[in-house]
């Protein structure tokens, strides 16, 4: 976080700009996307302390009267990467989407969106979560984190969540080793987190990642501390662990991006394809091939094909989400808000039907629930939203760490 060659001046909306390496706090016509380092921000990082950049100016030659020294420079603020607050957004658009259609799954348009959606959204959140993990070691405030942002907020949300529960009339059930509906991915995160030092050791983490997903298939593992996904979606994890900035920018290709949109037109036409008789189980990336009935050789045929294909509309996804700032950049630095509150209304209106009504089952519903996602996703990540829950999904416990030695 210290390391000042990432470092990037504040360019006007539109105008994003990437520090290669061994540039200058001074380059500011460089590509997307920046390094992890450069998301951080005082908005985004509770923890950190912004470091002051270099102070440049011209050395006295002895021959010269020294000049008064002028003030320091005011502190600029890391500029964050667009790109992939572009993508989070419209991610956790997908999820509120995949989540809302449960109700209306015997229309076989509802199936087929949620199919689609479900191949490669929860692979891309991982992916991404990968990246931003790079260098997640390297900064005492982001270790932190994985008690402020991931273990505080767990608890306090399973304990919301069996209350909201019984408050809709079922049975009080609280169970902290068994993540409640949504919250397994905060508990995957943090397992893929603490795991991260492993993956950066190894000369072939990749294949190594992919073996250990083909393989778990043979295990019925259990869905306690999410095992079974931390092992299902393992290889999107390693995979962008592995990824660097050129490996974005190399999507940022007119031919990729034809190839791209060719890439999900065609996973669209086979989800509706397939709708009417695919059996969901595969998609959720937990499922042991007994849990599928599948024999250990088509088992692995289909983590195989599911890993492929999911890889394939990543890479596809990638290549077409605008790499500019746009109208949803800034709600994009705010997904753990959506993707934790959204269950909320989401569990209350399945519960009260509103997402049963007829009309709901065909391409209107499809469009409606959509639609309704979408606004949804944007009050969810609203900076008044972030405002009002930051003492339970950040909180500051500052007083739970030791302080740096020297400090």
């Amino acid at each position: 976080m210290s390391d000042t060659k990432h470092s990037l001046p504040v360019t006007t909306p539109g105008s994003p700009g990437e520090a290669g390496e061994g540039s200058g706090p001074a380059n500011t016509g460089a590509k997307w996307p920046l390094p992890e380092e450069a998301f951080w921000s005082e908005q985004t990082d509770p923890h950190g302390v912004l470091p002051d950049p270099e102070q440049s100016g011209e050395k006295d030659d002895g021959k010269q009267e020294k000049a008064e020294p002028e003030p320091a420079p005011e502190p600029q603020k890391r500029k964050r990467d667009p790109f992939l607050d572009n993508v989070k957004f419209l991610l956790i658009v997908t999820v509120i989407i995949g989540h809302s259609l449960v109700p209306t799954f015997n229309s076989h348009s509802s199936r087929a969106l949620y199919i689609f959606i479900y191949m490669f959204h929860m692979p891309l959140f991982t992916l991404v979560s990968g990246y931003l993990s790079r260098n997640f070691w390297n900064s005492n405030a982001k270790t932190n984190k994985l008690v402020d942002t991931f273990v505080v907020p767990y608890v306090i949300v399973e304990l919301g969540y069996a209350a909201l529960r019984f408050g809709l009339g079922q049975k009080w059930s609280l169970t902290i080793i068994d993540p409640a509906w949504i919250n397994w991915y905060l508990l995957a995160l943090l397992f893929w987190r603490l795991s991260t030092p492993v993956w950066k050791r190894m000369k072939f983490p990749i294949p190594v990642a992919i073996a250990i997903y083909l393989f778990a298939g043979f295990s019925q593992i259990s869905g306690d501390f999410s095992m079974d996904r931390f092992f299902g979606l393992m290889p999107f994890f390693v995979i962008g662990l592995c990824m660097q900035p050129e490996h974005f920018e190399r999507l940022d290709r007119l031919w990729i991006k034809i190839a791209g949109g060719v890439t999900l037109v065609c996973a669209a036409a086979v989800a509706i394809f397939i709708a009417p008789k695919a059996p969901l189980k595969p998609f959720y990336y937990k499922h042991s091939y007994q849990d599928m009935d599948l024999s250990w050789w088509m088992g692995l045929g289909v983590r195989t094909g599911l890993l492929v294909c999911a890889m394939a509309m990543c890479l596809a996804v990638l290549a077409l989400v605008p790499r500019s700032e746009t109208w949803f950049t800034d709600l994009g630095t705010r997904t753990l808000y959506c993707y934790v509150l959204h269950g909320v209304p989401v569990l209350i209106a399945k519960e009260m039907g509103w997402l049963s009504f007829p009309w709901l089952y065909g391409p209107l519903g499809v469009l409606a629930i959509s639609s309704s996602a979408l606004a949804l996703a944007i009050v969810l990540s609203l900076p008044e939203t972030r405002t009002i829950f930051k003492w339970v999904l950040e909180p500051r416990l500052t007083w739970l760490y030791r302080r740096p030695s020297g400090s």
